[in-house]
């Protein structure tokens, strides 16, 4: 069929059939489309929308595109399980999650990406740590899921390509924001790992890419309705991204938090509800509590007996990384030469922090990308970022900043001051929010 026709129906307002769509995504892995005919199909698919049929079916098709991950050779005794973020700053939990899941008798192979905006990557935090391989062999895959249960790896340009080829068209083209494509692009790599059950943690605020609750919930609706019509069950958390979670953003830091929350040593109070929640819920999905009561209990054990710890030490030992990372990870992960404090310009209460911002700071420090073939310092970054509701005084630190030199911690330790609104009445903090986990989506 003309690729002019099927975009011209879209364009016209019409729902797209199952093989006008396998149609679209074939020519956009052969090349049948080209550039400017894939682009009108996006911007077409962005001003029409597309419902809930027509996503599953482009989901399908973008899943179909390449290799789909079969684990039954691999004879794993447990479900095969993941989660994911539509990301935020400081947003570590996939670090903690995967070993939690796998300590509870999950199975994790969890496909991550590296830093997008203001956002950080979970691939980029593990390549702070030496040796760690994000680009496993197939065959070394279904060891080191066999050994520790979970392995937090790359993409293989095998996996979804024709959604790497429509994402890129639409990073260009300002058809990014479409709830559908969005759903499809997340979807398509998730059914293309093989999974059992997935957990959704669709972020909003002001440090989230879905700054409102309705934009969130759309994404998190779309998300849920789709991944269960394709035969993935799925639920989805609405959560706070108004503020930093946990107390560091910037790629090695993050990393040293998450060792130092998987034994025990500090746990953020929001980081940790959140962390418990989805590993809970995905624990339930996938069959192994009965219920959410009965998954905290899970969850609780498994970090309480060090047992977390273990699989993700086995992990990093798996993929390359030392064998006694977890027992000395401040002596493999480097540290930026200058730290700064950020003092409190004057006493109060922290009422709100500008979080997207905050972000931008780490990248500005070197620790993201202004664009895709940049080295990332994964040294610098932030820590001991102040939480929400607060109270500080005159010179009490809202961060410290972690840089490679003195003039990069100077320029962004005064950036830093303005953005955190420090009120001096303390009603003013009512605003602040109680806590991180806002909505459950369900089936739908």
């Amino acid at each position: 069929m003309l690729a002019q026709e099927v975009i011209r129906r879209k364009r016209d307002g019409h729902a797209l059939r199952e093989d006008e769509i396998v149609e679209f995504v074939g020519g956009l892995v052969t090349g049948a489309w080209s550039e400017g005919q894939s682009a009108a199909m996006a911007m077409a698919m962005l001003l029409k929308g597309m419902s809930d049929a027509e996503t599953v079916a482009l989901t399908l098709a973008m899943t179909r595109s390449g290799s789909v991950m079969d684990w039954h050779s691999a004879q794993l005794p447990g479900p095969v399980l993941d989660k994911h973020s539509s990301g935020g700053v400081g947003d570590k939990v996939s670090l903690m999650l995967a070993p939690i899941v796998a300590a509870c008798g999950g199975f994790v192979p969890m496909i991550s990406g590296r830093g997008l905006g203001h956002t950080g990557g979970t691939l980029d935090k593990l390549e702070s740590i030496p040796g760690y391989r994000i680009a496993p062999e197939p065959a070394q895959l279904i060891q080191v899921l066999q050994s520790a249960g979970c392995a937090i790896v790359g993409a293989s340009n095998a996996l979804a390509p024709a959604d790497r080829r429509l994402y890129a068209i639409r990073d260009v083209t300002a058809t990014v924001e479409s709830t559908a494509l969005i759903t499809a692009s997340i979807l398509s790599k998730k059914l293309a790992a093989g999974l059992q059950a997935l957990v959704m943690d669709v972020k909003t605020g002001n440090g989230a890419f879905a700054a409102t609750m309705p934009e969130a919930q759309a994404l998190a609706r779309s998300l849920v309705s789709v991944a269960n019509g394709a035969g993935l069950p799925t639920r989805a958390w609405i959560t706070d991204m108004n503020q930093v979670l946990g107390d560091s953003c910037g790629n090695a830091l993050e990393v040293l938090e998450a060792v130092a929350f998987l034994k025990a040593e500090r746990q953020e109070p929001r980081l940790l509800e959140v962390t418990r929640t989805l590993s809970a819920e995905l624990l339930q999905l996938g069959g192994l509590a009965a219920d959410m009561p009965q998954a905290f209990v899970m969850v609780d054990a498994a970090l309480s007996s060090g047992r977390a710890l273990q699989h993700f030490a086995r992990m990093v030992q798996a993929l390359g990384g030392p064998a006694d990372f977890c027992e000395r990870p401040a002596h493999y992960l480097q540290t930026a030469p200058v730290q700064r404090a950020v003092p409190a310009p004057h006493a109060g209460w922290v009422n709100a922090m500008a979080t997207r911002d905050i972000g931008l700071a780490v990248i500005t420090l070197g620790g993201g990308r202004h664009v895709a073939t940049d080295r990332i310092d994964a040294r610098v970054g932030l820590t001991g970022v102040v939480q929400l509701g607060l109270r500080v005084e005159r010179g009490q630190p809202l961060c410290m900043v972690h840089a490679a030199d003195a003039s990069a911690a100077e320029a962004v330790g005064n950036q830093m001051v303005g953005l955190f609104d420090i009120a001096e009445e303390v009603q003013q903090v009512q605003a602040a929010p109680s806590g991180p986990l806002l909505l459950r989506v369900d089936h739908i």
